[in-house]
């Protein structure tokens, strides 16, 4: 069997997670209930024991799988969820971050997890049309109830994420532990002012979609129609899913994608455990999120740790896509010179 996977401490709190996160966005979705368990079952024979899901995953089907899958062993597992993102249903207050959203988003998605807490509560996104100081005191209401234990934020610009923690210190309310942006070798923005936000506030860092959505796989090829069962085939995807995909499966980002799987390959190692390690080398990230289908898809997040990270693989990535900007020249913004990102 494989060594199990590492451990790190969770920004400044006590809180130690694996450097591993279960991404759940596909239970429910494309993976049944049955696959689903199994990926959590083997998750925490390596010693993953951290789990995301978020209250609009399938309309909180994701949820209630999640819940059925850790009962057994719930203390074990660190279990993230998220809310602010519209949920259907009727009324204008479904959505956001507003004192009432949240108390009642946060009581559904323990009811849909059947668990009594939350271990981190993230705010999935920003509401600029809520006061900041209104959001964080409903967060340190919920940690007083018991219902949370630590809360994180996810898609926030810097300057929001140092006014959380300015209101969390003036409030008496403990600062968020962690934070969730977009990162993979194709859009390295965050390395700009994100990371060292979040290591100058003391928060961790996981990323979510280290593989670009499966990009970094090098399945897709431009002009091409993508791979059946690819996640870009899928005709059904609508919303925020849609949205994701179509900003990453852009024709730079293919060709990028292509060049640093051929460098992985030649290097012997599988372009999907070298995206997600690509991520990892990175001295301020704390972890990844990985969203398998598969129990395979997994298990090739897994082969991560198997890398060993050299100078040549950070410079091959480098001379693709500069460090702060992206594969595709419109979204990139060098505001910034970024020194190097890893010491290897």
């Amino acid at each position: 069997m494989s060594s199990p996977v590492p451990q790190r401490r969770l920004g400044r709190s006590g809180l130690i997670v694996s450097r591993l996160c279960l991404g759940t966005m596909q239970f429910g979705a494309r993976t049944e209930e049955a696959d689903a368990r199994r990926i959590v079952d083997h998750a925490a024979e390596r010693g993953v024991n951290f789990i995301d899901t978020a209250d609009t995953y399938v309309n909180g089907v994701s949820e209630e799988i999640v819940g059925r899958a850790i009962a057994a062993k719930r203390d074990y597992w660190v279990l993230a969820t998220k809310l602010a993102v519209p949920i259907p249903g009727e009324g204008p207050n479904r959505k956001g971050l507003s004192r009432k959203w949240i108390m009642e988003e946060a009581d559904a998605s323990l009811k849909r997890l059947g668990t009594d807490f939350i271990d981190i509560l993230y705010l999935h996104r920003e509401d600029p049309g809520t006061p900041l100081e209104e959001t964080v005191r409903a967060l340190g209401d919920l940690q007083r109830a018991g219902k949370i234990r630590y809360f994180g934020l996810s898609n926030f610009k810097a300057w929001r994420m140092a006014r959380v923690c300015a209101i969390c210190d003036s409030e008496g309310i403990d600062r968020p532990v962690v934070n969730q942006p977009v990162y993979h070798a194709l859009n390295r923005m965050i390395e700009v002012e994100t990371l060292p936000a979040c290591a100058d506030l003391g928060l961790g860092v996981f990323p979510y979609s280290p593989n670009a959505r499966g990009i970094l796989s090098g399945k897709y090829a431009s002009g091409e129609a993508p791979p059946e069962g690819s996640r870009a085939a899928e005709k059904s995807a609508t919303g925020l899913y849609k949205r994701l995909m179509e900003s990453e499966f852009r024709p730079e980002n293919i060709a990028a994608a292509k060049a640093i799987a051929a460098h992985a390959k030649k290097r012997g190692i599988d372009p999907t455990a070298f995206a997600v390690a690509w991520v990892l080398a990175n001295p301020t990230v704390t972890g990844a999120i990985a969203g398998p289908r598969t129990l395979a898809q997994w298990e090739s997040y897994l082969a991560a740790f198997d890398v060993t990270w050299t100078a040549e693989d950070e410079a091959a990535v480098d001379a693709l896509i500069a460090p702060g900007t992206t594969a595709v020249p419109q979204f990139a913004d060098p505001a910034y010179p970024v020194e190097g990102r890893a010491k290897v």
